[in-house]
């Protein structure tokens, strides 16, 4: 993998967290709450400075995949700070801080929008797209029932009982062969796939299988379409309207994967932390170079699309130690009148990092595993 395309992927995760970590500085300053320091990057310091009329302290770091924004008497466990400096977070109205603490996820969201908008803007609208073949076979399991029926790798997947499976269905969600297959799998009929394999015109019987945890009928083969774009130019505001849909859509499939995998674990073995993530973006985006430039650059913005809308949902959650769970701390707060002791709170966080942590440990483990296997 070349390093241009991993440094890429440092990158877009450091304009991510600093588009997060801004949007809590500017909503702070917005609302006249003091910040103490504001970081671009982490690890050695490369520069520093002071402003001298808010006297807040702006650090430039090595590593440029984070930054952090930093209150006063924000981690003050025992609540002595907020008594004696009056430039303390917790001595601001709660509706102040609610606005700050949002102001992270919802940036988030706001870059997911700008980008997805700006590649509308760049490549246009897909009207004119058309599929040019059928459906192709592209792996096998030996042991799953298209693999004992004898289907090869190569092999187009033309018809599903008799019933025509080019293209996708109406609603863009999986391809016809795959809703045909789950369709007639459903109903309990044996399948007869007709196949295309070279010149030939093949006929294959099998019985499809059903996969528990994807909640659907297979018969064990990974398949592509080659689909042709074909795109339109677009307006400044269908763009946006275009780049609002795309970012709903990312985080409607978000929260469905994240429900599924709460509920039933469907995804865990697929779940990535910072390095898998880094990795993928380095991976999808040299590929797509492969290709083209212009190409790199669309699967780039639609990646930070998606990772961004998924930080910002992920940071909303009550999780301790997320913006989530602050925020809802605070609207505790607002209806009682009075915080939630700060030494029971700085603890549920304290916990909560330590949560985070470990699975971030975890889940970095199994992505450097991955790569040496």
């Amino acid at each position: 993998m070349n390093i241009l395309y991993i440094l890429a992927a440092i990158v877009m995760l450091g304009i991510m967290v600093t588009i997060h970590e801004a949007g809590h500085f500017f909503a702070a300053r917005l609302t006249g709450i003091p910040v103490k320091e504001f970081a671009i990057g982490f690890g050695p310091k490369i520069l520093s400075w002071k402003s001298k009329k808010h006297e807040t302290e702006f650090f430039l770091r090595a590593i440029p995949a984070g930054g952090y924004c930093m209150f006063y008497g924000e981690d003050d466990a025992e609540g002595s700070e907020a008594k004696n400096d009056p430039r303390a977070i917790g001595n601001f109205a709660v509706w102040r801080r609610i606005v700050t603490v949002f102001s992270g996820p919802m940036m988030n969201f706001v870059l997911a929008l700008v980008v997805a908008a700006a590649l509308f803007g760049l490549v246009g609208e897909d009207t004119q797209g058309h599929y040019a073949d059928y459906p192709l076979v592209v792996s096998v399991e030996s042991s799953g029932p298209a693999g004992e029926a004898g289907i090869l790798p190569g092999d187009r997947l033309i018809s599903v009982n008799g019933e025509d499976a080019f293209g996708v269905t109406e609603d863009g969600s999986q391809m016809m062969v795959s809703s045909l297959i789950d369709r007639f799998g459903s109903a309990g009929e044996a399948l007869i796939l007709g196949v295309k394999r070279g010149d030939d015109s093949l006929t294959v019987q099998l019985t499809p299988s059903y996969d528990q945890s994807l909640g659907r009928y297979l018969i064990g083969v990974s398949l592509n379409t080659a689909y042709v774009p074909g795109y339109t130019p677009v307006s400044l505001p269908r763009a946006v309207q275009l780049g609002a849909r795309y970012c709903v859509a990312a985080g409607g499939a978000i929260l469905t994967s994240l429900k599924d995998l709460i509920t039933t674990g469907a995804g865990l073995d697929q779940t990535s932390g910072p390095v898998g993530v880094v990795r993928l973006i380095a991976e999808e985006t040299q590929r797509s170079a492969d290709a083209s430039a212009m190409q790199a650059v669309i699967t780039y913005g639609e990646l930070l699309v998606l990772i961004s809308v998924n930080l910002g949902l992920f940071n909303l959650l009550p999780i301790p130690g997320l913006d989530g769970s602050r925020i809802l701390f605070l609207i505790v707060e607002g209806i009682r009148r009075k915080p939630v002791p700060q030494k029971v709170e700085a603890y549920i966080h304290l916990t909560g990092y330590a949560l985070l942590f470990s699975l971030m440990i975890f889940f970095t483990y199994k992505d450097i595993l991955k790569i040496f296997q």
